[in-house]
């Protein structure tokens, strides 16, 4: 991952179809979810609950992780350990090779965008297809996720009917029944001739050794049915502990992520197939990978691990509506994504992505396991400082700035200054149009006010004069 952060932005603010992409769907998610969530008894008891059966997991992760590789195998599967993500692609890559797989079919994997695995299997020769639609279209078009539930949100229906035509031959047409209708007459064939599914985890419920997934398709449970070898690919903070925490998340999960009382499909897996069965996988394997989420328990970040992956906080978030997902630079956008990367990548790989918040609270607002997400970036922000990453000239500029405010008699220097400065640039309309460097950024999008021409202390203590002489 390249730091290129401020590119980005100015890319994507002048991306007239991102824009348009941005605001129908980031509009549609917020009042969605602020629908779904306020049919509920009590939203705030219920995001609580969730929130407990979270931290119950995380607190007991490595017990839970046990218990549920004891029941997969219990129930005839297997489980694989990965480390990282090079390990983990290595891993699903013996696998093909043991069973001979030459085409796959892959669900929604957020751990799997993580490791680049579709790459990593081209590259050896095997054919990947996404089969969520979103995806699939995404993949199409060689472009990578913007969001972490609806992968195409970038993209216009029309700049999506135009791919379609171009790459398929689809027929031009602007409506998304059909465009769907097209792709799913396409993707019949690529279950069909799957010798492989891949899929990612929702949740992993270790009482019972059962995996979860949520879809509104149907193409996840075709991809883990219909090939003969089906592999489940989740990070360590997956697992849960029983099916009444998996009752309220999954709950938590559809009203969050689209607004929905309940996901059109929730499919559970507990194994291959049975002898008496007439359709599923005939091996089931469950991959677990770390990639450094064990770091994170126990710092006081430990609680990013409690997301649930529905893409409430990037919905409501101004930066995201604003710059949508690709300018975040890696597989996790939006305000969780401005903590898991520099965590699970390192702080210096994304100096900037923890300034990438206004901490107005709408991401906090919307989680629905109350995750803490402003003062994790505060934090992350404290250790960028810590660590030195901030250039000389901030850091220059921030020790003036603490100078001044310990000092009353600079302070007041500084007001009177500052406010004869802007009010002299300002002139008669009160509104500086342009700043001088290192202040231009601000006037580039924003008009910046004259200072008042006496300060509030100044005010206050006229204030109280006349109330003493009253």
């Amino acid at each position: 991952m390249k730091d290129n952060f401020s590119r980005s932005v100015i890319i994507a603010l002048n991306d007239i179809q991102l824009q348009t992409a941005l605001d129908r769907g980031t509009t549609r998610g917020v009042n969605n979810r602020i629908v779904a969530m306020g049919e509920t008894t009590d939203a705030n008891a219920l995001r609580h609950q969730a929130r407990l059966a979270r931290e119950r997991a995380l607190n007991h992760l490595p017990d839970l992780l046990q218990q549920l590789e004891r029941n997969v195998i219990a129930n005839g599967g297997h489980v694989l350990w990965a480390r990282d993500a090079a390990e983990l692609n290595q891993i699903i890559l013996d696998l093909c090779r043991k069973h001979d797989v030459r085409r796959v079919t892959k669900g929604k994997s957020m751990v799997t965008e993580e490791s680049e695995l579709n790459h990593a299997l081209e590259a050896n020769g095997i054919e990947v297809t996404e089969s969520d639609l979103g995806e699939y279209i995404v993949q199409l078009a060689g472009e990578t996720p913007s969001h972490i539930v609806f992968p195409m949100l970038h993209k216009t229906k029309e700049a999506t009917a135009q791919l379609l035509h171009d790459k398929l031959g689809m027929p031009m047409t602007d409506k998304p029944e059909d465009m769907t209708r097209f792709v799913r007459g396409v993707m019949r064939r690529k279950y069909l001739e799957a010798d492989m599914g891949i899929s990612g985890v929702n949740f992993a419920i270790a009482e019972t050794g059962t995996i979860a997934t949520v879809e509104n398709e149907g193409n996840n449970r075709l991809s883990t049915s219909t090939p003969r070898v089906y592999v489940a690919v989740m990070g360590i903070e997956k697992v849960i502990a029983t099916w009444e925490d998996y009752a309220v998340l999954v709950q938590l999960l559809a009203r969050s992520a689209t607004g929905q009382r309940l996901s059109v499909y929730n499919n559970l897996m507990s194994g291959p197939r049975r002898a008496d069965e007439p359709d599923g996988p005939d091996v089931f394997y469950l991959v677990i990978m770390d990639n450094g989420r064990s770091r994170i328990l126990g710092t006081e970040y430990a609680e990013s691990l409690a997301c649930i992956r529905c893409g409430a906080c990037l919905n409501a978030c101004p930066v995201y509506q604003n710059i949508g997902g690709h300018a975040y630079g890696w597989v996790y956008p939006g305000p969780i994504g401005s903590i898991v990367t520099p965590l699970l990548l390192g702080p210096t790989r994304a100096p900037k992505l923890p300034y990438a918040s206004s901490l107005c609270g709408a991401c906090q607002a919307a989680c629905p396991v109350e995750i803490a997400i402003p003062d994790m970036l505060l934090r992350l922000r404290r250790d960028l400082v810590q660590a030195g990453d901030p250039t000389p000239g901030w850091r220059i500029g921030m020790w003036l700035w603490a100078t001044a405010f310990k000092s009353p008699v600079l302070y007041r220097l500084g007001g009177k200054m500052a406010g004869m400065a802007t009010r002299l640039l300002a002139g008669r309309s009160g509104k500086i149009k342009s700043l001088p460097p290192p202040f231009d950024a601000w006037t580039k999008q924003r008009d910046f006010p004259a200072f008042a021409e006496s300060s509030f202390r100044e005010r206050l203590k006229r204030r109280r004069g006349k109330q003493t002489d009253a």
